[in-house]
């Protein structure tokens, strides 16, 4: 899971204040104000920590405004939730800014299984960074939608961005420091990052640890990093695999087989599996739908980068 380096703690102690707003099944949107000034949103599975720097005058008025419209995000994607679970194959009509995010992102994978909520995460995120964009008095500011990252670089701006390659350590609460990074500068083509794995919240049809995908959005990441992760697969007797509608009934997946526990795998398969993922992320860099990615399976690492990044390495 990417992380900005400002947004490694994610503790809700020391906030300033919280506001309910009970509106929806879930008990109503809340934030808080942490003690290092970020914020926290979170609306039933929406869990987002914001940062951002310039002129507090403009953050505090992007912050409101992003409340605004983070309150409706959650009852509107519901709303047009039946259509969201279905394979995309041919335009549709969907009526929320979010949900047509969501659409075309996934849009350019259509000739694999995908549905729209492979992007619901970045999609979120790149709907509430606008607000941050629209004021020149912020130089930058993160919208972190549990690992899948929107940002806003003002020209000379930049963040660094931690990488867990083994998300499993996160479920093992083993999380005693990153295990690489990289750096988005704004002159880069790279606005949106987004991890997939079979470790991760989400199922995947692949094997790999994560994935963490650079793209000029974080829908657009979210949707590669998920077909990315898909693709790095093998057959072999230590892969468990199950049908996605019998570990949650409501999964977009339907009996799809997804991955539930990975052995211990040859080197051999190892590298086979990284290598069909890393053949799918190099011919989304060539189509311009993405700009790198770090493929990461039992301690192996594969890096693929478009000529518009630099500075993306195995090290």
């Amino acid at each position: 899971m990417p992380q900005t380096k400002d947004t490694v703690r994610t503790e809700r102690s020391g906030a300033s204040h919280r506001v309910e707003v009970p509106t929806s099944p879930w008990g109503g949107p809340t934030r808080a104000r942490l003690h290092d000034g970020r914020w926290h949103f979170q609306h039933g599975p929406i869990d987002l920590i914001i940062g951002a720097d310039g002129a507090q005058p403009a953050i505090d008025n992007a912050i409101e405004t992003a409340w605004t419209r983070f309150q409706t995000s959650l009852v509107e994607l519901v709303s047009e939730l039946p259509a969201l679970r279905q394979p995309v194959e041919q335009p549709t009509n969907l009526k929320g800014a979010i949900a047509r995010r969501m659409f075309e992102a996934c849009w350019s994978h259509r000739a694999q299984f995908i549905t729209p909520m492979a992007a619901v995460a970045g999609a979120v995120a790149d709907e509430l960074i606008r607000f941050f964009r629209a004021d020149t008095a912020i130089m930058r500011a993160y919208m972190n939608n549990g690992g899948d990252i929107a940002l806003h670089l003002a020209p000379g701006q930049r963040y660094r961005v931690g990488l867990y390659a083994d998300l499993g350590r996160i479920k093992r609460r083993e999380i005693t420091g990153f295990d690489g990074d990289f750096e988005v500068a704004a002159a880069m083509p790279v606005r949106g990052v987004a991890t997939s794995g079979w470790r991760g919240r989400s199922f995947s049809l692949g094997i790999a640890d994560s994935v963490t995908v650079l793209a000029a959005t974080a829908a657009d990441a979210d949707a590669a990093a998920t077909m990315i992760a898909n693709s790095v697969n093998v057959d072999d007797p230590c892969i468990e695999r199950a049908p996605a509608n019998t570990l949650k009934d409501d999964t977009d997946l339907g009996d799809r087989l997804v991955t539930v526990e990975v052995g211990r795998l040859s080197a051999n398969k190892i590298e086979a599996a990284l290598e069909r993922g890393a053949k799918h992320a190099h011919e989304l860099c060539l189509l311009g739908q993405m700009h790198g990615a770090i493929l990461s399976l039992q301690g192996k690492i594969r890096v693929v980068r478009s000529g518009a990044i630099s500075g993306l390495s195995e090290d």
